[in-house]
């Protein structure tokens, strides 16, 4: 379903920029721009800025960019027609109903119809705990403490023992086994349909917007697993939901609280922590460091204190941090987990937990410290070695030599000695990158993991095109010298290629760029965002005129030279000799500093 790119046009033109976002968070002028702390990660320093010239918002902490139809998408994790709805709202503007496509309204329907099979699953679930045969599941609640009004809040159930309770219900509710197979709630085998949870405590998982999007189970016995989650479906995606937030993101606490596990979070509600939240059923993943950093600019972790949870934290911390999360470790001991600690020795306890949390720094340097036996000399050394290699993740030379002073005062270690061992360190080793320490660990195991060398070699790639589509929203007179040297098929990167054919149009037409209008052309919000920092890379400022046109003329030649590789590539394998010669003919030409472009 798509609207015209005339009505996108005047309902972003209808929502100033600034009105916008000034919704949802506290801007403050400065100069000819507003500036606020990015929504979008933690940070403590303003670095989001909103320009009221060109409708554009952009921060220069985690380089997110767009217009007002982006901020509401990100903001709000809607989809581009949610967005558009919304601010047409806004703006008065009457969106009219636009016919989609068969396959769209295939796969409206069937989402749809997703959220609400899962909601009638959940009215069933919770029906049957409170039936006879659902005692079992009422008793497993109870006993772990819950009350009533905990139970129901939370809207806790029960899957019968028999295999196909849930299967015949739904039937006779009149859904088909196709669309069935979709849920995730029924098994098909040779014998027919199985309900995918029986005999088990139900925790339905809800996403942001309320709507139950999963569930998870804990079976009533000795069965395995003991704890069993749906697969993912079209509205389930477990590596981009977290469980509780819904609840959690309406605390207004300013820091979230991260478990490991349903009951955690349930009981920290209980007892009044209603800002805690837990991944579910997996190992923190990127997108849910992201989805965190929208809400929080703190995060206490509070993990298992067994082995597997102090690795899980480790692997989180760097994460979060990356993020620009702030993040402390909750202590539990004696207790494996928050459930146990609050059953033992209640909220105030727990609380007094919070207000001494370690800070992820020295839990990490004491998980260090544990792998080492610092009565061997050497491995002594290597203890060392190690915090230093961690101290070189810190970007910030203050930071650094603050967390260096308090390091060497807690443990004891000569200052200069210690120093020394850090600037050989770093000479040998070079800095760190904090993200660097998680990116190869991530989830999927179609990942794939590019070092550093690789991002660096496509930044340098992708640097001429973005800076030469900057300098010609600013200056689109450059458009008239621009269209006769190079053409938008010279951009090596697709989205870059589609930014230039739309400015080129743009300044064909109407003699300007307008970047905000652009920007709604992208539907897809990662298209949006990374149009949005397209549109808002700086420009080396006090240059001479002449400085300048030597600069685009080395954008230029740096685009059309990379083209160039590209398309010998393609030519070689293919075996066309005269392709080869003619692209090294006019690589040698553009390689030649005397060759002019304009």
């Amino acid at each position: 379903m798509r609207y015209s790119d005339d009505l996108i046009e005047e309902v972003r033109s209808r929502n100033d920029i600034v009105d916008v976002v000034g919704m949802y968070v506290h801007l403050t002028k400065k100069s000819n721009r507003y500036w606020a702390c990015c929504p979008f990660h933690g940070e403590k320093t303003a670095s989001f800025t909103v320009n009221p010239q060109t409708q554009m918002f952009y921060c220069f902490g985690c380089h997110k960019g767009g217009n007002a139809i982006t901020f509401v998408m990100e903001y709000d994790s809607l989809s581009f027609p949610e967005a558009l709805k919304v601010l047409a709202d806004r703006a008065g503007v009457q969106l009219p109903d636009v016919e989609a496509t068969a396959e769209e309204k295939a796969q409206q329907n069937l989402i749809q119809r997703l959220y609400e099979v899962n909601k009638l699953a959940a009215g069933y679930f919770y029906s049957a705990r409170k039936s006879e045969r659902g005692k079992i599941a009422d008793n497993y609640f109870k006993k772990r403490g819950l009350t009533d009004e905990t139970i129901k809040h939370f809207g806790l159930g029960y899957s019968h023992m028999f295999s196909d309770d849930l299967y015949k219900f739904l039937k006779e509710k009149g859904y088909d086994d196709g669309f069935l197979k979709e849920t995730g709630l029924v098994t098909f085998s040779e014998k027919g349909g199985h309900d995918k949870f029986w005999n088990r405590a139900m925790f339905p998982i809800m996403d942001e917007r309320d709507r139950v999007i999963a569930f998870g189970g804990r079976v009533m016995g000795d069965g395995e697993p003991k704890y069993l989650n749906s697969p993912e479906t079209r509205v389930f995606d477990k590596s981009n939901n977290l469980y509780g937030l819904n609840y959690a993101k309406l605390s207004r606490k300013g820091y979230f609280l991260l478990c490991e596990g349903y009951m955690d979070v349930i009981s920290l509600h209980q007892a009044g922590f209603t800002m805690a939240v837990a991944s579910l059923g997996t190992a923190l993943t990127d997108k849910h460091a992201t989805k965190i950093s929208k809400y929080v600019k703190d995060v206490y972790l509070t993990y298992d204190s067994d082995k597997a949870g102090i690795n899980a934290a480790i692997r989180a911390i760097p994460m979060l941090e990356a993020k620009g999360i702030t993040v402390k470790i909750v202590n539990m001991k004696p207790y494996k987990d928050p459930d146990e600690f609050i059953k033992a020795l209640g909220a105030e306890e727990y609380q007094k937990r919070i207000d001494t949390a370690e800070s992820s720094f020295f839990f990490e340097i004491e998980v260090i410290k544990s792998r080492h036996n610092l009565e061997d000399p050497k491995e002594k050394s290597d203890f060392y070695t190690e915090v230093a290699r961690r101290l070189l993740e810190f970007s910030g030379e203050l930071e650094r030599k603050n967390y260096e002073d308090a390091f060497v005062k807690r443990y004891n270690v000569p200052y200069k000695a210690f120093d020394e061992l850090l600037i050989k360190v770093a000479g040998r080793e070079g800095p760190k990158n904090r993200g660097d320490s998680y990116e190869k660990n991530q989830e999927s195991p179609n990942r794939e993991y590019r070092s550093k060398e690789e991002k660096q070699r496509d930044e340098k790639l992708l640097q001429p095109q973005r800076l030469l589509l900057t300098y010609l929203v600013n200056e689109p007179a450059l458009y008239k010298k621009l269209k006769a040297v190079i053409s938008p098929e010279e951009f090596t990167d697709n989205l870059y290629r589609k930014v230039a054919e739309l400015s080129f149009s743009e300044c064909e037409s109407s003699g300007i760029v307008n970047a905000a209008r652009i920007t709604s052309l992208f539907e897809d919000k990662d298209d949006q965002l990374k149009v949005g920092e397209i549109f808002q890379t700086e420009l080396k400022g006090d240059m001479s005129e002449m400085e300048r046109m030597k600069a685009v003329e080395d954008l230029v030649r740096k685009i059309k030279l990379s083209a160039i590789e590209t398309a010998l590539a393609a030519a070689a394998e293919v075996g066309d000799s005269a392709r080869v010669s003619q692209l090294f003919a006019e690589q040698i030409r553009l390689k030649n500093k005397n060759t002019k472009l304009f």
